[in-house]
């Protein structure tokens, strides 16, 4: 049938009719849906689970279970739950979906249980919610490892976070040669995909706050010489119209014009060609809309195949991800104005139209040429097929490079290097002549030159050797002040030595890639990243807009320098720094894991008395905490934990923030759920106990809480999904910022200091 009310309580909307005769005119004109499939759909949207991490096929476990278990049978307000469903397509069982909407499982009582785990695990970083189809770019990038890997319009950043869970598909492997560049245009939106981002704990990520269409070309040093980097795997999910969003989206039922999609296509397209101007020749690139509309979808990708010249074709995915439902791509569309007014062809666009209408929006007239682009090839979603939003996916290889590029010469550079590693002079030695295999577009070489004049001025002070310097001189809007600079330690900073020696460091370990967001003053915090996004850093400071990178790996403790070491270790990092430690390690078994993850500051008395032997004969300080699984019991975890901690005179303690701690406790099968409400706390006395320390624990633990409200706000005002209990995150970033501005306001003439100075100092004397 044709419109209808949206009914049920699925979507949690009060009824809205969702009709828009103008697009139903419209999508039935150009015949998209088939013959007897048109029907507007009236379902809540599904979310899609996604699991990440070492854990997953513990949380799965964990979800199977438990949690799906006690939603059998339940009803919430007269309508019996559905049991949510693995996604046949998504590889090994890892995305499930639920037709539950957020309002639901956040206002009944029989879900809060659910609820609780969901918003918990989400913010530890090992699942992920999002809309089903917007998973499937990243599963048809086909990512390895190695891959460098660009995404171009990442906020909110739930993809990137899959691309990143790609590179670390072996957990053995620390430090990946491959990294991801996550761009956003809005700064705003950047803090939040750090955020996602850092939930994951990599080294290979990083962060930049560019226009997408004009995003600069990075270099490289390759064996002295400096390269320009080409991407492996880039993914463009292009701004769009959004029209396919319309079942979780009511607005874009009232408001839908084709005007949107036929200003965005013109942005659409410069962006696909600047990616595909930097992507490597043999690299893919996935172009993706949840738009349904051609002008946003085909003609771009066709537009792009023609002034290619043969350089990209579109990849046959028809045999990847078996299950998923799909429609060719269309070769035939005509466009329409606001008014309703068609159009076949470019010459029969009036004048003063042809400012809104663009020649690329039309279908290629040439059949020859159409042919060879295979433009079925494309992939197309449509909301009823497995009951998501629509979605539109070109996958496209590059074979040569783009036409307009191979006039230019390769120009290499020496780099000017002198004795030690981290002093690599500045990109403009001499005389600003840059290595450039793949010219940037017209629109973009304006846009650089204004960009150049203004960086000049900073080039200067980031001379200084190893400092990625301060981004362009644009001030950051969001707090109205730049990004610190990203320093590399010194090869010879004597503020290593001592932590090479308290936790007898492996001489493999790479101590160059560790770097702190100070220039003066004393350092906080250490964070590391890989020698692949050091590289990167290093040879583009003047060009680069940095909001993020690095992981932390060490936290400045003033208490520590007794005990030969100022530095403890940060549970963020563990992972990363764990195979390089050879001293201060204690292995735990499951009972003294439980105690150190359920009680606050518990006494060497409570342990095993194998750890106790063990503690005697190590000095006080940060230490790790290993539990390795012992296959002989098969009932208990099956997967290593890896554990901060502090070691006292007469205690022993875990430092781990408290969404991960639970994390921890659920996958050893012990209860963690608080009720909220009064009646419901017939939880047994153990768990409220539990919880009570924990909130204490966390209290007292690194307060990173601050910033936490912020990102919440922002959530809240990008729109994203944002839990609102008080959960410990660490985007470092804007708790730095609100660190900074803190400080500032005490003294304004000294160095800001980076990060919250170590809470945890108070109790750590005994």
């Amino acid at each position: 049938g044709g419109g209808g009310a949206f009914q049920g309580w699925a979507g949690g909307y009060p009824e809205i009719v969702k009709e828009n005769e103008l697009f139903e005119r419209y999508y039935r004109e150009l015949g998209i849906v088939p013959a007897g499939e048109w029907c507007v759909p009236r379902s809540g949207l599904l979310l899609a689970v996604s699991l990440f991490c070492s854990h997953a096929k513990e949380i799965l476990h964990c979800l199977k279970e438990k949690y799906f278990r006690e939603l059998q049978d339940l009803e919430v307000d007269g309508q019996k739950v559905e049991m949510p469903q693995s996604l046949s397509w998504y590889p090994e069982e890892l995305a499930w979906h639920t037709n539950l909407s957020r309002k639901i499982l956040r206002k009944s009582p029989q879900l809060e249980k659910f609820h609780q785990f969901l918003v918990s695990e989400t913010e530890c970083g090992n699942i992920s919610r999002q809309e089903a189809v917007s998973m499937i770019p990243p599963l048809l990038l086909n990512v390895n490892p190695h891959h460098k890997i660009l995404d171009m319009c990442a906020a909110p950043g739930s993809k990137t976070a899959q691309l990143i869970e790609m590179l670390h598909a072996d957990m053995n492997v620390p430090f990946p040669k491959g990294f991801v560049i996550a761009n956003d245009v809005d700064n705003k939106r950047c803090y939040l995909l750090v955020h996602q981002a850092k939930r994951l704990n990599s080294p290979c990520i990083m962060v930049v706050n560019h226009d997408a269409s004009s995003i600069p070309n990075l270099q490289i040093d390759v064996d002295g010489r400096k390269e320009v980097l080409f991407y492996d795997r880039i993914l463009c999910d292009v701004p769009c119209s959004g029209d396919g969003t319309m079942r979780k989206n009511i607005d874009v039922w009232k408001k839908w014009t084709t005007q949107n999609s036929l200003q965005l296509h013109g942005l659409q397209l410069r962006i696909a060609t600047r990616g595909v101007e930097q992507l490597a020749e043999g690299g893919r690139m996935v172009y993706s809309t949840c738009s349904l509309n051609p002008i946003e979808n085909e003609a771009v990708i066709a537009s792009l195949l023609e002034k290619s010249e043969g350089a990209l074709e579109l990849a046959d995915v028809s045999s990847e991800l078996p299950g998923l439902k799909r429609m060719p791509g269309i070769t035939k569309w005509k466009v329409m104005l606001k008014d309703g007014q068609w159009f076949e062809e470019w010459k029969d666009v009036p004048s003063n139209r042809q400012t809104q209408i663009r020649p690329t929006m039309f279908p290629i007239k040439d059949e020859e040429k159409l042919k060879a682009m295979n433009l079925e090839r494309c992939l197309r979603i449509l909301p009823h097929h497995q009951n998501t939003g629509g979605f539109f996916v070109a996958v496209l290889i590059k074979k040569s490079p783009m036409p307009w590029n191979k006039r230019q010469p390769k120009v290499h550079q020496k780099l000017l290097q002198r004795t030690g590693d981290t002093e690599v002079t500045a990109a403009n030695s001499d005389n600003g002549s840059e290595c450039i295999t793949e010219e940037p577009t017209l629109a973009e070489n304006e846009e650089s030159k204004k960009m150049q004049e203004l960086q000049n001025s900073d080039t200067e002070q980031s001379k200084k050797e190893g400092v990625c310097g301060p981004p362009p001189s644009k001030k950051m809007k969001l707090f109205g002040f730049k990004e610190d600079p990203f320093v590399f330690l010194p090869e010879d900073d004597p503020l290593f030595l001592p932590i090479q020696k308290f936790y007898a460091l492996d001489p493999s370990f790479p101590k160059m890639n560790l770097l702190t967001r100070t220039q003066e003053g004393k350092k906080r915090q250490l964070y590391m990243v890989s020698k692949e996004l050091r590289n990167v850093l290093l040879n583009n400071s003047e060009k680069m807009k940095v909001i993020n990178t690095g992981i932390k790996v060490w936290s400045r403790n003033s208490d520590g320098e007794q005990f030969g070491c100022a530095f403890r270790l940060a549970q963020e990092g563990i992972y990363t720094l764990y195979p390089f430690i050879h001293a201060r390690i204690i292995n735990v078994c499951i009972e003294d894991v439980k105690i150190l993850l359920t009680q606050e500051n518990p006494f060497l008395s409570k342990f095993s008395s194998e750890t106790q032997k063990k503690v005697k004969d190590m000095a006080m300080g940060s230490i790790v905490l290993k539990y390795d699984p012992d296959p002989e019991k098969p009932d208990d975890l099956q997967c290593p934990i890896v554990l901060c901690g502090w070691q006292g005179k007469t205690s022993l303690r875990a430092f781990v923030p408290k969404n991960e701690r639970l994390h921890y406790l659920r996958m050893m099968g012990v209860e963690v759920f608080k009720a909220k409400r009064k009646e419901e706390e017939s939880e047994s006395k153990t768990a409220e106990e539990v919880q009570h320390r924990l909130a204490q624990t966390e209290e007292e633990m690194d307060v990173e809480n601050k910033e936490h409200d912020l990102v919440t706000k922002m959530e809240a005002e990008v729109g994203e999904e944002s839990s609102h209990s008080p959960v410990e995150s660490s985007a470092m970033e804007v708790e730095n910022k609100i660190e900074d501005l803190d400080q500032s306001s005490k003294n304004a003439n000294s160095c800001v200091s980076q990060e919250s100075k170590d809470t945890d100092t108070s109790n750590v004397k005994e």
